[in-house]
């Protein structure tokens, strides 16, 4: 226990030096990622995080097991949900922790070196176990963490896309547009209609022209989810024109037993407004 409490004091002492020997021995050929950066303040950060590192894993040699383990997954997380490591390749993280791992070993040896009595070499293995076991944990739970940090940035992406791939435009006062466009799965679909929804109540829309023309492919529970969208925008005192409606979208209509007669349908976008003019043109 001495001598765990000795090398912990030997690598807590050396954490600067390790830190910004590590930093300095950086390959900075690699094209991207957060080794490479120019930035300063990025630079700044990274050294930190590094030295943080550096001060968890001197308490290695004198911290029970679980105590160690749960201080440290929060560096983990930390580390794994930062943006920058995100975004540099999963090799060059793994690469760099493999390279703390060696250099680890070696101040190890010079600890041992170094010590006024003499360290036989099945404690200086049982040291470099600890290490190697502490860095395959950490690999593992950074990969981990920053796959799951991807996932969740993947789909806040994917909804933002969503969102903004079905805007809903003001032509007048009271009357929009909703031009759809590309392929719209059962998810996008749940987003048009939630979406369609407030900014019609938000833009104080009476009638709103959806547009199918920029669909390629709906299948029967999207078409359904269309319908629906329009019986809702009717309980809100929006009244919906279809136009651009693909001859499989109307046999699927049919299919679901949809009533079309009761429906606004136009076959193009212009037939829609230009009837829609029309028709205020006459009240006036």
């Amino acid at each position: 226990m001495r001598l765990n409490q000795q090398l912990h004091e030997f690598f807590l002492n050396n954490t600067r030096e390790m830190s910004e020997e590590w930093y300095q021995s950086i390959d900075k050929t690699i094209t991207s990622g957060v080794y490479t950066t120019t930035d300063q303040d990025s630079i700044d950060l990274l050294r930190e995080q590094n030295h943080e590192f550096y001060v968890h894993m001197a308490n290695l040699f004198v911290e029970e097991k679980d105590v160690f383990f749960d201080k440290f997954n929060k560096w983990i997380h930390k580390i794994a949900n930062d943006s920058a490591h995100i975004d540099t390749p999963i090799h060059n993280v793994i690469r760099e922790f493999l390279r703390v791992r060696d250099q680890y070993f070696s101040y190890i040896t010079r600890f041992a070196r170094e010590i006024d009595e003499e360290v036989d070499q099945q404690r200086i293995d049982r040291w470099k176990g600890q290490i190697q076991n502490v860095i395959d944990y950490v690999v593992l739970q950074f990969v981990e963490g920053t796959h799951n940090a991807s996932l969740k940035q993947l789909k806040a992406q994917q909804e933002m896309i969503n969102e903004l791939s079905s805007p809903v435009i003001s032509i007048s006062s009271d009357t929009a547009l909703l031009p759809l466009v590309g392929d719209i799965d059962t998810a996008r679909a749940k987003v048009i209609l939630e979406n369609t929804l407030q900014e019609c109540t938000d833009k104080g829309v009476d009638r709103l022209f959806i547009d199918l023309s920029g669909v390629v492919i709906i299948d029967t529970m999207v078409a359904h989810e269309i319908f629906q969208l329009i019986d809702a925008l009717s309980l809100i005192g929006v009244s919906a024109t279809l136009s651009g409606i693909r001859p499989e979208i109307a046999v699927t209509a049919v299919q679901l037993g949809i009533p079309l007669d009761r429906i606004s349908i136009e076959s193009t976008l212009s037939n829609s407004i230009a009837k829609s003019v029309g028709s205020l043109s006459n009240k006036k």
